[in-house]
């Protein structure tokens, strides 16, 4: 049974669905941009012997959005997952993420080690990375776009199809792996029903490390770690930078799936048997 669980973090409210054993091995499940805790329940047939907890990240789901005037800075995704852990009592627990969740984890298990015992990443590992000569440029366009961004009241969305259509068009997976994201991501309004995760989400970052930089946080992971990409890769985890990094964690397996960037969602039957059998290792 997957049940819907709240945890208090330094920065607001996290949301969260629970599954799987009580006395299981712990399990934190970290998704997607955009996506949230839902993103996970296709696993959950073989997430049933661990005690599992998908977040929805802040701004995402049924989580808190950021305080006004503050941004989502890559570093505190890392607290806020630490916030989540503590919350829950786990000195210790598995990560698994997925894109963004994954790169999330990534730096997580690469900045305390001693709270990851086994890391599995679905489409990620690392945050993607920015070219240093573009970093005057990036710094510019997104201080401009969070200037430029003023409150507007929610649009009316008529029905859960056209989210759906909505989400597709932006996104390309499957229509079933769509719909159990975009119902977690709406609430009702006027009749019909309004988007919940935060505008500020779409803005561009203000800075990306370069890939050196990158590499040299992976380097730091010391946990045994589980990589499951798309075949093909999609043009932001392109094959070979996949594969140089992956030389700079210790402990590392790759797996190619055929498929496209949710696969974990769209093949759980595939993805899922492989996440359980390197995360009940001991």
């Amino acid at each position: 049974m997957i049940r819907e669980i709240e945890l208090t973090a330094a920065r607001g409210r996290l949301a969260a669905l629970a599954g799987g054993r009580e006395d299981g091995r712990p399990l934190l499940c970290l998704h997607g941009w955009l996506d949230n805790a839902a993103s996970f329940q296709p696993l959950a047939p073989w997430l049933a012997d661990f005690r599992w907890v998908a977040l929805d990240l802040p701004g995402h789901g049924g989580s808190q959005h950021r305080a006004p005037g503050h941004d989502y800075a890559f570093v505190d995704w890392i607290h806020d997952v630490l916030d989540a852990l503590d919350a829950l009592g786990w000195e210790r627990a598995d990560l698994l993420g997925h894109s963004m969740g994954g790169a999330i984890a990534s730096l997580l298990a690469a900045a305390v080690p001693e709270r990851v015992r086994r890391l599995a990443l679905v489409e990620a590992l690392g945050p993607l990375a920015g070219d240093p000569d573009q970093a005057g440029q990036r710094l510019r366009e997104s201080v401009q776009a969070r200037r430029q961004l003023r409150p507007r009241p929610p649009r009316r969305i008529p029905d859960i199809d056209t989210a759906v259509n909505a989400r597709l068009a932006a996104t390309k997976m499957e229509r079933e792996a769509a719909r159990l994201i975009v119902e977690r991501n709406l609430r009702p309004f006027e009749g019909g029903y309004a988007w919940r995760s935060d505008p500020r989400l779409t803005l561009p970052a203000s800075t990306r490390m370069p890939e050196a930089a990158v590499r040299s946080m992976l380097r730091l992971i010391e946990a045994p770690t589980l990589v499951i990409a798309a075949e093909p890769s999609p043009p932001w985890f392109p094959p070979d930078i996949l594969r140089e990094r992956a030389t700079c964690v210790a402990d590392i397996r790759l797996q190619q799936v055929p498929g496209g960037h949710h696969l974990h969602m769209e093949q759980p039957g595939v993805v899922g048997p492989m996440l359980r059998d390197f995360l009940a290792a001991d």
